[in-house]
């Protein structure tokens, strides 16, 4: 039977978008439609706000305790120091650490742990900034273009997110008085032409100052004391002093130690067999959580054992920590 009172719906569907619509509604479809993309857009895009950027204290703590080791004082004082800053609404000056200690110790490892508890997108963050000495200030002869270019650099993106992360490697390799060229951004200062840099997080990267902290592991070794009875006060002047006077250092003579900017020197221990034995159980771990096998015991003192200790006749500590220990694994697996 037909339906007399049905629509014809070849004519409706024949019908323009023109003809269905008047100016003013049309002009609302699209303007709804503009907004709602932009919601999304917004939605999707890494914004300088909670939804990006939130401070995980319990998961940094669990990060250090469970994924760092042999280093008790790095540990205690990173999460204290961040801790404290992150909690401050506000803070007198930028948190500036500067983490010192032989290759292969954690140093790198620590600065990706901060960001992955701050930032949703971790170390990809758009708000994190990483500089390598070697690959971003190479030549000696351009230094007053690079303190021009670094110093437009940070100022611009703490214009876009107050809470910046700005990470400076191989600051043993960087070229004295560049990092000078900051020095105001790290101070007590409420706003710079208009901009705050007070509540950034500026971390330095760097070897130097590892000769003294494995002298003073190896005097409590020697001494039959455990590494954990080590405290900052037996390492954070004498390390600070030997990068403040060491003129192949990036810190050589800088302001920000004569004006005592940094606020925490943070000394890296030399690892010792037990540690780079956990690396490698904890590598075997991630390993399995991506199909893997599990971790094995005896492939990770194998991978121990192939490494290089010193001193020659002690073999005590690793020379390398725990930086080569991914493709050791690669060769056992």
């Amino acid at each position: 039977m037909l339906c007399k009172k049905c629509p014809n719906w070849t004519e409706l569907f024949s019908l323009s978008v023109s003809d269905a619509f008047d100016p003013l509604t049309t002009t609302v479809v699209v303007s709804v439609g503009a907004a709602l993309g932009r919601t999304i857009y917004n939605y999707l895009r890494e914004t300088c706000d909670s939804r990006w950027l939130t401070y995980n204290s319990t998961g940094l703590k669990t990060d250090l305790d469970s994924k760092l080791f042999g280093q008790h004082l790095a540990s205690r004082i990173i999460l204290r120091a961040v801790s404290g800053f992150m909690s401050n609404d506000n803070p007198k000056k930028p948190l500036v650490l500067s983490l010192h200690g032989w290759t292969g110790t954690g140093k790198n490892f620590v600065s990706q742990l901060i960001a992955e508890n701050i930032y949703k997108e971790g170390m990809n963050s758009k708000f994190v900034h990483v500089f390598t000495s070697t690959l971003h200030f190479p030549h000696p002869s351009l230094i007053s273009t690079y303190k021009s270019q670094l110093q437009q650099w940070i100022k611009g993106n703490v214009s876009n997110c107050e809470r910046s992360m700005f990470i400076f490697d191989e600051m043993d390799k960087m070229h004295p008085g560049l990092i000078d060229s900051i020095k105001p951004y790290l101070d007590y200062y409420d706003k710079l032409d208009g901009v705050s840099y007070r509540k950034s997080i500026f971390i330095f990267l760097s070897n130097a100052g590892g000769e003294r902290i494995v002298e003073t592991a190896l005097d409590f070794w020697r001494g039959g004391r455990a590494r954990e009875e080590i405290e900052l006060k037996d390492l954070e002047t004498s390390v600070s002093l030997s990068i403040f006077n060491n003129e192949n250092s990036g810190f050589f003579r800088t302001s920000l130690i004569d004006k005592n900017l940094v606020d925490f020197f943070v000394p890296f221990l030399p690892l010792e067999y037990s540690h780079v034995v956990q690396c490698a159980m904890a590598e075997m771990k991630i390993r399995a959580s991506e199909g893997e096998g599990p971790p094995d015991l005896d492939v990770a003192n194998q991978v121990a054992k192939d490494l290089v200790y010193f001193p020659k006749t002690e073999r005590v500590f690793s020379v390398k920590g725990c930086k080569t220990i991914e493709s050791k694994l690669d060769y056992y697996s």
